[in-house]
């Protein structure tokens, strides 16, 4: 009879990081079959969380109990640049030809002892263990596995004898993939496991995935992996009773967590509002009736007995709503903490009377990165820009911008403002903080007229962080707020979901909108402070899955 998997538990998991609290009484149970998904912003601890899980670090208070055979998807690989392809196979392929191996050896010593003796019996209990953690591990399959994962990974066409320190950092991950995916174990932490994959790759991760009887727990900013393959979601940003497990995908999540926020949102109201009611009763109330007023005329027969009554009545009053105060007022709910978010409404741009496009390319050529025929990006463009790596989107956008010369024709309107959030963002001083950083770009007037604290792009506790401190999903919000504030008449977002938790980018999806009408980006070329035009086009490169499938504007996809 097969022997139930075991599963992954954690208990109260508290761990710290330079006096601040990362994991704050985490608890969870991956069961075999559950693929559990971590999300939330950055920083919340989902890879802190993973690292306990795995054993890499110790938390500071709670338990955790664990499978002996577990795989961790460490950023960087366990072995030195010198290493072959061919030795990582080897590890990966280790254990199933243990089982193999150790299956031949005890076929061969259970037909040397006689049936009737307790030692034969004792050996067929052996080989039946072996045989079912064989059959788990799919050991018999394992080499024929191995060639299909690192074809379906990109990597099927690599020497075997090629090092690892000849490989991309893509490669290199992608190659620390596919060795967990070969070994099979019963669990499986992964951090970001769809970084360095294409289409194809991530649905073939997807389908992996889904088949693995064992337990998966994956910290993921992909919608479309999180929507594919998770059982469940665990979203550890902040929540009135501590991070909130959801059954179901991405999609149910969604919106789950949009029903539970207003509910959240209208206990906080309606607790405030009996708040402030029973601070009137315990304040004012008792006032009304003063113990030294005196009788009305028509009062005067029954004054003393009445007053008393009422007196006695307003006092009970006041005495309980006193201490329904005070418990209230210990126990009463947090206000929800205030999303990141886009304010102002969506991305949206005005419509010109101008008919010219605000950039046109013709016959655009970059040798060895980007082949173009024609491009007109107009007002109120949506473009999405699409392909594999390397087909030049980042080069077309580039072009676009003017940071990159090209052979052919490139036309721009005169004045035209461009903005740009690059891949890597980068600040010119590391040591200055975040306000000032954000000051210094857009003039104080600016800063004064939106300030970076209103954008709901920067959590406060990050303002006076020096930006070469910060993440880099905190820089890209940096960057991205500079943006908002004063936004230009071509926006050009080069990976723009990349190192944003997923709510994130659901809001960024949602704030570009279709195009043509109000902005929230609403400001535009030589803007003052106060009310302006709305951005004039929006151009987006991506291999965002999720984005892609439910894009409203015109696309573009660059072949290789």
């Amino acid at each position: 009879m097969p022997q139930p998997q075991p599963a992954l538990l954690a208990h109260e998991i508290v761990r710290n990081f330079g006096g601040r609290r990362v994991l704050d009484g985490v608890s969870l149970t991956a069961s075999p079959g559950h693929r559990i998904g971590l999300i939330g912003e950055n920083g919340v601890g989902k890879s802190t969380l993973l690292r306990v899980l795995a054993g890499v670090d110790a938390p500071d208070t709670g338990s955790v109990v664990r499978p002996a055979d577990l795989g961790f998807l460490h950023q960087e690989m366990p072995y030195d640049s010198g290493s072959t392809i061919t030795a990582v196979l080897d590890d990966a392929l280790r254990e199933a030809r243990e089982d193999l191996a150790e299956l031949g050896r005890l076929s061969a010593e259970i037909a040397r002892v006689p049936e009737d003796t307790p030692a034969h019996r004792e050996l067929l209990d052996i080989y039946g263990r072996r045989l079912e953690q064989a059959q788990d591990r799919e050991s018999w399959d394992a080499d024929r596995r191995a060639a299909l994962v690192l074809d379906g990974l990109g990597l099927g066409s690599l020497a075997h004898d090629r090092t690892l320190g000849s490989l991309s950092g893509g490669q290199r991950g992608r190659l620390a993939l596919a060795a967990l995916l070969v070994r099979r174990p019963t669990a499986l932490l992964l951090d970001e496991p769809t970084n360095h994959l294409d289409d194809g790759a991530a649905a073939f991760l997807e389908e992996q995935l889904r088949g693995l009887p064992g337990t998966v727990v994956a910290a993921s900013h992909d919608r479309a992996f999180l929507d594919a393959v998770c059982t469940d979601l665990i979203d550890l940003d902040p929540a009135v009773e501590g991070p909130v497990r959801y059954g179901g995908t991405y999609s149910a999540y969604v919106s789950a967590k949009r029903a539970e926020r207003e509910r959240w949102q209208q206990r906080y109201a309606e607790e405030q509002e009996e708040l402030r009611a029973l601070r009137h009763a315990v304040g004012v109330t008792a006032r009304r009736v003063a113990p030294d007023r005196g009788p009305r005329d028509n009062e005067k027969m029954g004054y003393g007995h009445r007053a008393g009554r009422v007196q006695s009545q307003i006092s009970r009053r006041v005495r309980n709503a006193t201490r329904r105060l005070e418990e209230l007022e210990r126990d009463q709910v947090a206000a929800p903490p205030r999303p990141l978010r886009f304010t102002g409404g969506v991305l949206t741009a005005r419509t010109e009377d101008d008919p010219r496009p605000l950039v046109s390319l013709r016959d655009v050529r970059v040798p060895g990165r980007l082949a173009l025929d024609g491009l007109d990006v107009a007002a109120g463009e949506r473009l999405l820009v699409t392909g594999a790596n390397g087909a030049g989107k980042s080069t077309l956008l580039a072009v676009l911008a003017g940071h990159l010369a090209a052979e052919g024709e490139v036309r721009r309107r005169e004045r035209l403002t461009v903005g740009v959030l690059a891949q890597d963002t980068v600040f010119e001083r590391s040591d200055r903080t975040a306000q000032d950083t954000y000051v210094l770009a857009l003039g104080p007037e600016r800063a004064d007229a939106v300030p970076l604290s209103s954008l709901g792009l920067v959590h406060a506790a990050d303002l006076d962080k020096p930006v070469g401190a910060l993440s880099v999903g905190q820089r890209r919000r940096l960057a991205l707020a500079l943006l908002v504030a004063r936004p230009p008449q071509l926006l050009l977002l080069d990976e723009p979901t990349n190192h944003l938790s997923p709510r994130l980018c659901d809001e960024l999806e949602e704030a570009m909108g279709p195009g043509q009408g109000s902005s929230a980006f609403d400001s535009g070329s030589d803007c003052a402070p106060g009310p302006c035009p709305g951005v004039g086009a929006i151009v987006v490169a991506s291999h965002d899955r999720w984005l892609r499938r439910r894009w409203e504007g015109r696309t573009l996809r660059l072949t290789v």
